[in-house]
């Protein structure tokens, strides 16, 4: 059975709760596994067959931990995972572009095949205060978030990436 991983990073709450209504979705439709970024070897991107990447927007940027993941698994899985289905959702205060972008650079890089524009949830903080809370994510975003998660897994299954 084809299965998602799925790799988070989140300081606040706001990622997890995205990714974790993904997994409950993918798990509707096939096999997936959560994995927290610090958590996740490249062992782990091996033994999937797609990709949900979710983290939060740091400074207009991927956050440092997902980015560090990345640094850690690029090169072991490089040639490895070429043509593998993948997408994002970023948790963002503002716009989310600029994490979007890194991330898809990296994708990019490993030749992983995008099967959806990145789904950004902006939470609008924007004070010190707002940013640094935990975040708690609207229904209609977390419906978005369990969508792709049921496409993602949906496709897998059927083979359709």
């Amino acid at each position: 059975m084809a299965q998602v991983l799925i790799v988070y990073h989140s300081r606040t709450g706001g990622s997890q709760q995205m990714a974790e209504a993904a997994l409950a979705a993918a798990q509707a439709e096939g096999d997936a596994r959560l994995l927290r970024v610090e958590e996740a070897q490249p062992e782990d991107i091996l033994a999937a067959d797609g990709y949900l990447f979710c983290a939060p927007e740091n400074l207009a940027a991927l956050s440092g931990a997902m980015k560090e993941f990345f640094d850690r698994c690029y090169y072991p899985v490089l040639g490895q995972i070429e043509g593998r289905p993948y997408a994002q959702m970023i948790c963002a205060g503002s716009d989310g572009a600029g994490a979007a972008r890194q991330l898809e650079r990296i994708a990019t890089g490993w030749r992983l095949k995008e099967v959806q524009p990145p789904l950004i949830v902006c939470t609008h903080a924007q004070t010190q205060e707002e940013i640094l809370a935990e975040k708690v994510i609207e229904a209609a975003d977390l419906a978005r978030c369990a969508e792709l998660g049921a496409a993602l897994g949906a496709g897998l299954a059927m083979g359709v990436f």
